[in-house]
């Protein structure tokens, strides 16, 4: 089982993931976000994960650091439980409707970060949760789990919608690029012999 448990402990948060690739998309939160907790959860069951992250941050003054820590966090916790990524697909990508919302998402475990992310929500905020902390969370991701990623909401007109297509098409695009490839047999995907930096 690939499975990696990561904990980040800073004077704005205190956060702890647990992660497995080889899951069945189970997953449990405990992060005083609760809408981000309800996009988490689209990752890990379309991913085929299991994720379980405990946070505790500075919430009395916003949500922003417990977002991008998680994010960060996260994003340590895949780089450590995919290993060497020998036999790995590396690529990965999806489109997921919602209604009127259409997202596609492209990953890379490139061991380089980078982020192209093409959203423009509809609203500022959903309920009490303000998107632009969506951007905070993904560059925290890849910038610790070492990964190209492009996010592009094609339509919209709901901001949950949006929202939800693009975590669906993460976890569906997650799924395919951590996946062994019996056909590889071990090799690394990369001319270079290596997927790091």
């Amino acid at each position: 089982m690939r499975t990696a448990t990561v904990s980040r402990n800073t004077l704005e948060t205190q956060i702890t993931v647990t992660l497995n690739l080889d899951g069945t998309g189970q997953s449990r939160f405990d992060t005083g976000v609760p809408f981000l907790e309800h996009m988490l959860d689209q990752v890990a069951r379309h991913g085929l994960v299991d994720l379980d992250i405990v946070a505790r941050g500075d919430l009395h003054i916003d949500a922003h650091h417990t977002v991008e820590d998680i994010g960060i966090t996260v994003g340590q916790a895949l780089a450590k439980a995919l290993g060497d990524k020998k036999g790995i697909r590396r690529y990965g990508h999806a489109y997921v409707p919602l209604d009127e919302a259409l997202s596609r998402v492209v990953i890379d475990l490139s061991g380089r970060p980078g982020l192209d992310y093409g959203v423009e929500y509809t609203r500022a905020s959903i309920g009490q949760f303000d998107v632009d902390l969506f951007s905070e969370f993904f560059h925290g991701f890849v910038n610790h789990g070492m990964v190209t990623l492009h996010i592009d909401n094609l339509k919209g007109k709901n901001a949950h919608h949006q929202a939800e297509t693009i975590f669906k098409a993460f976890g569906r695009a997650l799924r395919m690029a951590v996946e062994v490839d019996e056909r590889a047999a071990g090799s690394m995907p990369s001319t270079k012999g290596t997927l790091t930096a």
